[in-house]
């Protein structure tokens, strides 16, 4: 049974005089999720940080275990949820319920959450998704981005100045956790596998910034070139209309080593 606010000690408070324990259990539509408090009050003005940092608990409906009860889609929410943690929206490859993780942005009164699932911003997001695959050799790292690349670095940098940073959605970084902390520093986000051992592999880490250029130039500094490249492309319907446009989103993968 879930533990009651009351039945915390002092230490467990989220905040010095705040009235919420620094880990809240919620009951969405059925659905139950563990999470800090700083997680829920991260975006201010929002419906949740005014639940959690404006009203008191006995103000905050429950349900029979004691969890606090938000009566909406309890299988959308783990979007919302994970949006809050990072301030950064990742969805699966092909998401059809684009615009339900909208309206609920909308009551969550996450702006801009809301912004980025609109479907104007949803297409030109869907022409530069990225993928990569985690690598086996420990001197290897693997990156990608949204469209086919055929020149080579040395090239790329004579013309850089007159070429503008090409933005893509995100940018993961795959091979052994080791590397990627050492070839990208502070700028790796480390949030979707924080635990993961230096000697352990991962293909959950991404970039902090979302320029590919960027990226290359990291790599090359500390001695790795590219090796191998690969591209793909889907197509897709948001809806079953097959006169609605299609969706279309290309995937690159690039493979560095280093001797």
């Amino acid at each position: 049974m879930a533990m009651t606010d009351t039945e915390w000690g002092s230490s467990n408070r989220a905040e010095s005089g705040s009235p919420f324990s620094e880990i809240i259990e919620l009951n969405v539509g059925g659905q139950v999720y563990v999470t800090r408090h700083i997680t829920l009050v991260a975006v201010p003005d929002s419906l949740l940080w005014t639940m959690f940092s404006k009203k008191a608990p006995k103000d905050l409906a429950r349900d029979g275990k004691g969890r606090y009860f938000l009566d909406r889609d309890g299988f959308l929410f783990r979007y919302i949820l994970d949006y809050l943690r990072d301030l950064n929206l990742v969805l699966p490859d092909y998401f059809p319920e684009k615009s339900r993780l909208q309206r609920e942005a909308e009551f969550f009164q996450l702006r801009d959450l809301s912004k980025r699932l609109s479907p104007s911003m949803s297409k030109e997001n869907s022409i530069n998704e990225e993928i990569c695959q985690s690598d086996t050799e420990e001197g290897a790292l693997q990156c990608g981005t949204g469209s086919a690349r055929s020149q080579s670095l040395e090239s790329r940098k004579d013309i850089q100045t007159d070429a503008k940073f090409r933005r893509v959605a995100r940018i993961t970084v795959c091979g052994k956790t080791s590397l990627a902390k050492e070839v990208f520093g502070d700028t790796l986000n480390e949030s979707r596998d924080p635990d993961r051992p230096p000697e352990k592999y991962t293909s959950r880490y991404y970039l902090k910034f979302n320029f590919l250029e960027q990226a290359f130039d990291k790599l090359t500094e500390v001695g790795f070139h590219l090796v191998a490249c690969s591209s793909t492309g889907t197509c897709a319907y948001t809806s079953n209309d097959p006169n609605e446009d299609k969706i279309w989103t290309s995937y690159n993968e690039y493979v560095f080593c280093r001797d």
